[in-house]
C-alpha cells in the first residue's frame, strides 16, 4: 500500500541510508514509499551490509516498522528473500517470535513491490 512517509519514517531511513540524499527511486522516479525497500534495493551492497544496516535499529524503531508491516503500511515483496530472513531473525532476537511469526505471513501474504 503507498504512503507518503512520515519524518519518523524519513529519520530511520536516513539512519539505515546515511548515503540517501534523495527521497526519489533511481529506477522508477517515484518517491520511495517504504523504508526497507530502498535500503534493500538501493543502498545496501548485500545482504550482509543489509544486515548491519538493519541491526542498528532501536527497539522502538523495530516495533515501529513491524507494526507498520502487520498494517500493510510497510513492504517487504521488493525485498530479496535472504533480506527477508535476515529482518525476520533480527525480529525474532529482538522483539518475539510471535512478531516475527506475524511479519513472516504478512510477507507471505503476497505484499506487491511498489514502483
Amino acid at each position: 500500500m503507498p504512503r507518503e512517509l512520515s519524518e519518523k519514517d524519513i529519520t530511520i531511513l536516513k539512519k539505515l541510508a546515511p548515503e540517501c540524499g534523495d527521497l526519489t527511486c533511481s529506477g522508477s522516479g517515484h518517491m520511495f514509499h517504504s523504508i526497507l525497500p530502498p535500503v534493500s534495493n538501493h543502498f545496501a551492497q548485500d545482504s550482509d551490509d543489509f544486515i548491519q544496516r538493519i541491526s542498528r535499529l532501536s527497539v522502538d524503531e523495530l516495533t515501529y516498522i513491524t507494526d507498520m508491516i502487520r498494517k500493510g503500511e510497510e513492504s517487504m515483496g521488493c525485498l530479496p528473500i535472504e533480506d527477508v530472513e535476515a529482518l525476520v531473525h533480527l525480529i525474532h532476537d529482538r522483539l518475539s517470535p510471535e512478531i516475527a511469526r506475524n511479519v513472516t505471513a504478512a510477507y507471505e501474504s503476497g505484499d506487491e513491490c511498489e514502483h
